[in-house]
């Protein structure tokens, strides 16, 4: 095991026993040891942690003895950030059935494919995305939908800018098969015995793989636990911090960093269901926040507000994330006006965040930190597997407690996914990085043809898919471009069926890629080509027109 990064660690033990409770566990301890603590704000509204436990339990009985949900079913979570995500994440775990977390940009025939992959029948979904789970009630195993609106969770006094997903009221809806949130927790129906432990399945995120097809990475109770616990100690909470919530709850670093870790620690969590620089600050402000786990685009964001000041944001004790490098100049800029520096983290679905911190005493800039509690990382040659040294470039791989189980259902992707290395199995990250003389890691380049957009990872091949969809499209190759706002950002390269040049624009393309994609994953922009490079066998050479967009680039900054 690389130990170079021990000099450098935090006064922190190296290792941790993993709970082998189940996740519900933690908040039923935090409503015992806290019940009066606030455990979410929202709004101008708050919710304790007794009342928390009381809901969480009220919609588990709901699940079972009204939607038939039992042990092992998968149930999709399909909400955008609100308290009825959290009350339904537990809730579900509760019932000692499995979480599917969907990301809430999906569209109808995208989230198709989850529903069939897992055999959900059941779903809890945001009442603003009705109109993309309810036409799967006809054609899918879906059978049940638990409809909420965010702003039964609401105060009446908030003084900010609400999102107008949350301005919305709530709506009646009478077809068979459609039930309310409100009626679920009113109905106060008490669960069986919690029996869930920690090698039973908690959570399936879903991420992108070789196949293009989505994937749902296996996690138990115990995988999940060992980030929880992870973060917690890395991080120093305290029942008496407050976090801030802005990243996605439906992805890994949001779900654990800004849930489940608050939970455990027993916390307060103030949740924002969509992102507004402004109504951070008064958070931050007004409410004394000292934890923020976000990305790089909200980072910017955040600095390039004018009337953002030193005071405003005093409170704050920790600023993180992950995702993608945060610019240098950003850093420092942060650093500046809060004395924090923004410490970067790495980790995959398949790991449930983490697998690298930065120590919060001694991080660097644009570095994926050192490897996290109990975990093994190395870095290989892809190609022979052998174990390469300081300074040389490889694939990342990694050992550790929070590894996932392995793909739902992906028995070939499970197969080449991992690598045997020293009597231990090793997943392979598809990252191309290497590490420095004092075990920092950094990356490099990706093995993995995957395009980085704001934090969120889109797939090419999945996007080319849906082109391929379209009449007027004869081909199609998408590739990431940089992008100053977004890190990268998707461009389609189109060959046009015979007939449709001159009938067609690039335009109208763009749009029409807008109603059949979620918003993070349509092409920004769209180039028509009378041929593509390709190999000798009749391949499209992706990487060649992805460096030609690199190069023109590079142009335009000199």
């Amino acid at each position: 095991m690389l130990t170079l990064h021990h000099k450098y660690w935090p006064k922190l033990a190296k290792s941790l026993k993993v709970p082998s409770t189940s996740l519900y566990d933690n908040l039923q301890v935090s409503a015992r040891r806290y019940p009066e603590q606030d455990a979410i704000y929202y709004y101008g509204n708050k919710l304790t942690y007794q009342e928390l436990d009381a809901e969480v339990n009220a919609l588990a009985g709901y699940l079972e003895h009204k939607l038939g949900v039992r042990t092992g079913d998968k149930v999709l979570l399909f909400m955008q950030n609100s308290p009825q995500f959290i009350i339904g994440y537990y809730a579900i775990i509760r019932a000692n059935a499995v979480v599917v977390p969907i990301n809430p940009m999906l569209v109808a025939n995208e989230l198709e494919f989850y529903i069939r992959d897992c055999g959900i029948k059941t779903a809890i979904a945001g009442q603003e995305l009705y109109d993309r789970v309810q036409p799967l009630l006809s054609r899918t195993s879906l059978e049940n939908l638990l409809i909420a609106a965010y702003s039964d969770y609401k105060g009446e006094d908030f003084q900010g800018v609400l999102p107008t997903e949350v301005e919305l009221p709530r709506a009646t809806f009478t077809e068979a098969n459609h039930y309310h949130w409100c009626d679920a927790i009113q109905a106060n129906l008490t669960p069986s015995e919690h029996t869930s432990k920690g090698d039973d399945l908690a959570v399936l995120p879903y991420t992108s793989g070789t196949t293009g097809l989505p994937k749902g990475c296996m996690h138990t109770n115990k995988t999940v636990q060992a980030n929880t616990v992870g973060c917690y100690h890395w991080s120093q909470s305290t029942p008496n911090a407050i976090h801030l919530m802005t990243l996605p709850l439906f992805h890994v670093t949001g779900m654990v960093h800004s849930m489940h870790m608050p939970i455990y620690s027993g916390s307060t969590i103030v949740i924002m269901t969509r992102w507004n620089r402004d109504t951070a600050v008064d958070l931050i402000k007004k409410l004394g926040c000292t934890h923020w786990v976000t990305i790089a685009t909200m980072i910017v964001d955040f600095l390039a507000n004018p009337k953002l000041t030193a005071e405003d944001i005093s409170t704050l004790t920790s600023i993180s994330g992950g995702g993608a490098a945060l610019p240098e100049a950003v850093g420092e800029k942060l650093y500046k006006l809060s004395g924090l520096r923004f410490v970067e983290g790495y980790g995959l679905s398949e790991t449930i965040a983490q697998t690298h911190f930065n120590p919060a005493e001694r991080p660097k800039m644009q570095c994926l930190g050192i490897p996290s509690f109990d975990v093994d990382a190395k870095i290989i040659d892809p190609a022979s597997g052998k174990e390469l040294g300081v300074g040389e470039v490889g694939e990342i791989i990694v050992n550790g407690p929070q590894v996932m189980v392995g793909y739902y259902n992906r028995d070939d992707e499970n197969r080449s996914s991992f690598i045997d290395l020293d009597g231990k199995k090793f997943f392979r990250t598809g990252d191309i990085g290497r590490y420095d003389e004092e075990g920092y890691f950094f990356i490099v380049d990706r093995v993995k043809r995957m395009i980085n957009a704001s934090g969120f990872k889109v797939w090419p091949t999945e996007v080319e898919s849906y082109l391929y969809k379209h009449p007027a499209i004869h081909q199609a190759c998408v590739v990431g471009v940089p992008d100053p706002r977004r890190g990268e950002t998707v461009k389609a390269f189109v060959i046009l069926n015979e007939g449709f040049e001159g009938k067609v624009t690039e335009e109208e393309i763009i749009e029409w890629s807008k109603e059949n994609m979620a918003a993070y994953k349509y092409p920004r922009y769209i180039e028509f080509r009378k041929q593509f490079p390709m190999t000798s066998s009749g391949k499209i050479l992706w990487r060649t027109l992805q460096d030609e967009e690199k190069a023109k680039a590079e142009n335009t900054v000199q």
